[in-house]
């Protein structure tokens, strides 16, 4: 890991020496990435199939069973016969494209969002879901199929100290069995393959980011990307201690406080194909991203949140999570106490959260729900 570390950190110093060598450093004041506002919509990213098996549904109940309260999973894995609907938020794992290690970046994650240099870190600033109940996903061992586009980038930040945030927007669907056939013919032929991409980018795309059309789960990730920094940038960063605190705002209906170790983030990376060093490597941690232990994932908090809301509406009535609107706004680590909460605020409303020790906000999310009917063995009860 050691050795790992110190070749990654060896290529993003390369990147921050680039950008301050005098011969790029002119272009850079001279330039604009406003570009990148029209660029990266256009990708044509490749969309991804998956079986729809239970069996990673089933792996990140046993992961998260000694982490939360009343948690019985089922003690072999579920059948196919008959199905149960994937739990909500267990989308967060299927779907993940399948990549050679050659073809990622440099800290380990995916290139097809990724703005390109200077732009060679990222975070997870959060995000939305919309679930659509009258289609679920049924983990029938059937195809599904994941259209990923980038909806918008926005730009912020003074010229130099530029910021890149890039709306991911994935529409989970059932494959339809005429994209099911033409993916078995298009395994080695790269014309065919094409062309069953452009079908089924065409088939699920919708004008309006709430349009379901086929989908049955309408996920956005706001994911923003920042310039590399120097090591001694980062152990600065790694030295601050002050900063404001957000509060919260609301007193709450229920709390449930974890403490995560290595373990937790492992499993959860492997779960989601997730190889970014960021919750791997603790000394890519400090001396790369300034942080002084590993980041607890943001997908994780939102797994956390929603999962624990959902036990809790299972003992009021048959409230089901309709749509979750949520937003990281400080780093949560391994190895430290993390408090998640929430709280009705009205009709159909939910306000959660996660904090840190300190007791500040570092998730916050909105819940929209509606009448329905809970599958309370999905919540593993």
């Amino acid at each position: 890991m050691a050795t790992a570390t110190r070749t990654l950190r060896a290529q993003l110093l390369r990147c921050s020496v680039r950008q301050t060598h005098p011969s790029h450093q002119a272009a850079r004041w001279n330039s604009s990435f406003a570009h990148l506002q029209e660029e990266l919509p256009r990708r044509n990213i490749q969309p991804t199939f998956e079986d729809l098996s239970p069996q990673t549904s089933y792996r990140l109940d046993m992961t998260l069973a000694d982490f939360l309260p009343s948690t019985n999973p089922p003690p072999v894995l579920p059948p196919t016969r008959p199905a149960k609907e994937l739990p909500i938020p267990h989308h967060l794992l299927y779907f993940e494209p399948s990549k050679r290690a050659s073809d990622m970046l440099a800290d380990g994650t995916n290139p097809d969002q990724s703005p390109g240099e200077p732009f060679v870190r990222r975070m997870w600033a959060g995000g939305n879901v919309l679930y659509n109940q009258a289609n679920p996903f049924l983990l029938d061992a059937s195809r599904g199929v994941c259209a990923e586009f980038i909806r918008n980038v926005t730009l912020k930040g003074k010229e130099g100290d530029e910021k890149i945030f890039v709306a991911i927007e994935r529409r989970l669907a059932k494959a339809t069995e005429d994209e099911v056939e033409r993916l078995a013919t298009a395994t080695n032929d790269p014309a065919a393959k094409k062309d069953l991409d452009h079908r089924v980018r065409q088939r699920l795309w919708r004008d309006s980011d709430t349009d379901f059309g086929d989908c049955s789960i309408l996920e956005t990730r706001n994911i923003v990307f920042m310039r590399a920094r120097t090591p001694e940038q980062a152990k600065a960063d790694a030295a601050k201690t002050g900063g404001k605190i957000l509060k919260p705002q609301h007193t709450p209906d229920y709390t449930h406080t974890i403490l995560p170790d290595p373990k937790l983030l492992f499993r959860f990376s492997a779960l989601t194909f997730n190889a970014h060093a960021i919750h791997l490597d603790p000394q890519y941690c400090r001396e790369i991203e300034g942080h002084r232990d590993l980041l607890f994932h943001g997908p994780m908090s939102f797994t956390f949140l929603v999962t624990l809301l959902q036990q809790q509406l299972a003992k009021q009535g048959n409230e089901v999570v309709k749509s979750v609107e949520y937003r990281n706004v400080a780093p949560l680590y391994c190895n430290e106490p993390v408090k998640f909460c929430g709280t009705k605020t009205g009709e159909n409303k939910w306000e959660v959260w996660a904090e840190t020790p300190e007791g500040g906000i570092a998730v916050k999310g909105s819940v929209g729900t509606e009448q329905g009917s809970i599958d309370k063995a999905n919540l593993g009860q």
